[in-house]
């Protein structure tokens, strides 16, 4: 019988906005080891999940889920140290874009390889998450894999192929605009908003945006037609060249 026992390797950004996800949702969990290099890491988990517990390496890795939460670069050199204690029927999900799940199986014996790219949004259980299967995994064994996952938010099962641009137009998308959510805070309050309404202004007209973008029915150029005075537009081709530059270099560099 499987049981919900999780062994996160890596406790940084992802493992705290993934166990946040379990936390709001009240997941029902036997055990969670969390494993890092960095113990006061290890100890800031500690201090806002007292549920979890940090353990060494092989113990995390010798749970019945094992979440591989570590930068690209690192991961071959981890399964190498773990694969004593993967087995079989272990569920295997890494978290990171580049190393597939053939490289991942050429490592280990386990027969239960994902893939996910998170987002930061699960912190709110709201997350768009991509996943990606072992192509011998059933259906029943994804549908638990995807269940166990639920609390982070929607769940997208797709081509292993398409993790990397998922990586890039979903899961780093908030960066691209969060700074900008901040500026125009700021921008509200020094001209003469008090940070209540400046805040109440800001949120309110960007959802609305979304939905008239996404759902008018109108073309993008349509959209942006409506509003005549485009205080910024002048320098719209240079930001559209940082997008292209930036992105598409980034993608270069996370595809397998």
């Amino acid at each position: 019988m499987k049981t919900n026992a999780l062994g996160f390797i890596g406790g940084g950004r992802i493992t705290k906005i993934i166990l946040q996800a379990f936390a709001n949702a009240e997941t029902n969990l036997d055990s969670v080891v969390v494993y890092d290099t960095n113990s006061a890491v290890l100890a800031a988990l500690k201090e806002q999940f007292p549920f979890i517990e940090t353990g060494e390496l092989l113990h995390a890795a010798s749970q019945q889920t094992v979440f591989i939460a570590l930068h690209p670069p690192v991961i071959m050199e981890a399964l190498d140290k773990i694969a004593e204690v993967i087995s079989e029927g272990t569920e295997l999900i890494s978290l990171a874009p580049k190393i597939t799940i053939e490289k991942i199986a050429s490592k280990v014996s386990s027969k239960y390889i994902a893939r996910m790219i998170p987002n930061a949004t699960s912190y709110i259980n709201e997350g768009f998450n991509p996943i990606a299967f072992a192509p011998e995994m059933d259906k029943e064994d994804r549908k638990s894999i995807k269940k166990l996952l639920r609390p982070l938010g929607k769940n997208i099962e797709t081509e292993e192929s398409k993790l990397e641009a998922y990586a890039i137009t979903s899961a780093m998308l908030p960066t691209y605009f969060w700074f900008q959510f901040q500026e125009m805070e700021k921008i509200a309050q020094q001209t003469g908003l008090t940070p209540e309404e400046a805040s109440k202004t800001v949120k309110s007209t960007l959802k609305k945006a979304i939905k008239l973008y996404f759902n008018s029915g109108l073309t993008p150029a349509e959209v942006m037609d409506l509003i005549p005075v485009k205080p910024i537009g002048e320098n719209q081709d240079q930001i559209i060249e940082i997008y292209q530059t930036k992105l598409m270099g980034l993608f270069g560099k996370i595809k397998p």
